[in-house]
């Protein structure tokens, strides 16, 4: 998902005249797609079965397409070179790993068995989106809010490998073991950890290879310039198209259940609402209090807080079915996602004053 920011140099512009017209509008997009797809689920009741003929794996091809979709133009922006650099930096790098694999996961996990314990299939996407920390839309809110953009370009890339590593051994932890030692079985999911692992290693590990060959070779071949200001905002939105193609087709396939519970579907809100503004809130609130400049700061805050809700779309569906309750979660992350990280912008930038000094701030009219 590209963007046309205005320089860093203007913090006074507008966040959301930052934004392109694409991602400004995100959440209109995808109630459009949303209503797109229940139409379609109307006028072709066998939609699924059509989709179903073609399979990769478990997954219909057309859903395939558009998972990889989303995932590819994301990875392709990544400067993998820069892996190297993640060590340099070890209060920020710690901190971000402490808030997005350890933090977040556990959070995320009981905000969802506080608010969804009676909807398991619900509670199971919610989970999944907490175990994803986000590589994508973070590039776009740690520039709005001035946050350091090589910092931010590092974390992508760690965490980037380390959901490759790790997202189906955590997957297994959250949703098997730790219910179990809880003694939470009574409303839990059965599923296999290898579909997981697979979902994982097709639509993660098959673009990160790609994505990650692209930048390279053509860094290597054309030069930054080139890739960056010509090739990366040509594939940029394809994927959001393809976020979007799949929402259509999951609501298109789900319509009758969506449209009978609508009220599940506002509950599934509730703990992305809470997770977003609390991990963040926690995030920056560390960062100041471990004397990270602000920069640094505002990286971490949006790096704990925004989750790669692409990545555990493509587990809902390769581990549980298009027509799954997680799969359906999954969609409502980025509804909520973007409008509150979009304030969380604002709030981060009026949060700037707290890390200047006494100098600077008398030296600026507010």
């Amino acid at each position: 998902m590209q963007k046309s920011a205005a320089p860093a140099e203007h913090p006074d512009s507008s966040v959301l005249a930052q934004l392109s017209t694409l991602d400004r509008f995100l959440p209109v997009w995808i109630g459009i797609a949303m209503a797109l797809g229940l139409l379609l689920g109307r006028a072709f009741p066998d939609l699924n079965d059509q989709l179903d003929r073609v399979k990769i794996d478990q997954t219909s091809l057309p859903i395939a397409i558009g998972l990889l979709g989303m995932m590819y133009p994301v990875l392709a922006k990544v400067r993998y070179d820069r892996l190297g650099d993640a060590t340099t930096d070890k209060p920020l790098v710690g901190s971000s790993v402490m808030f997005a694999w350890l933090i977040g996961p556990a959070l995320m996990f009981t905000l969802a068995w506080v608010f969804l314990r009676d909807l398991p299939e619900y509670r199971t996407g919610v989970i999944l989106v907490g175990l994803a920390p986000c590589i994508a839309m973070v590039l776009i809110w740690n520039s709005l809010a001035h946050g350091d953009i090589e910092a931010g370009a590092v974390l992508v890339v760690l965490n980037s490998f380390i959901q490759v590593a790790a997202y189906a051994v955590m997957g297994y932890f959250y949703l098997e073991t730790l219910p179990g030692w809880l003694g939470l079985q009574e409303t839990a999911v059965d599923f296999v950890f290898w579909d997981i692992a697979k979902s994982v290693l097709i639509f993660l590990g098959v673009p990160l290879v790609l994505g990650l060959l692209t930048s390279v070779i053509g860094r290597h071949r054309k030069g930054d310039v080139w890739y960056e200001q010509r090739f990366l905002p040509r594939i940029g939105p394809w994927a959001l198209y393809s976020l979007l193609f799949t929402i259509t087709v999951l609501f298109a396939i789900q319509g009758d259940a969506i449209t009978s519970q609508p009220l599940d579907v506002a509950r599934i809100a509730v703990p992305f609402l809470l997770y977003f503004a609390l991990m963040w809130t926690a995030a920056f609130a560390w960062g100041r209090g471990r004397g990270l400049p602000y920069p640094k700061t505002a990286t971490l805050a949006f790096t704990a807080a925004g989750n790669n809700f692409e990545l555990a779309i493509a587990v809902a569906i390769g581990a549980f079915g298009v027509t799954s309750g997680q799969a359906l979660a999954g969609v409502v992350g980025p509804l909520i996602e973007v409008p509150v990280l979009v304030a969380l912008v604002y709030v981060s930038l009026w949060g700037r004053r707290f890390f200047e000094r006494p100098t600077d701030q008398g030296s600026r009219l507010r």
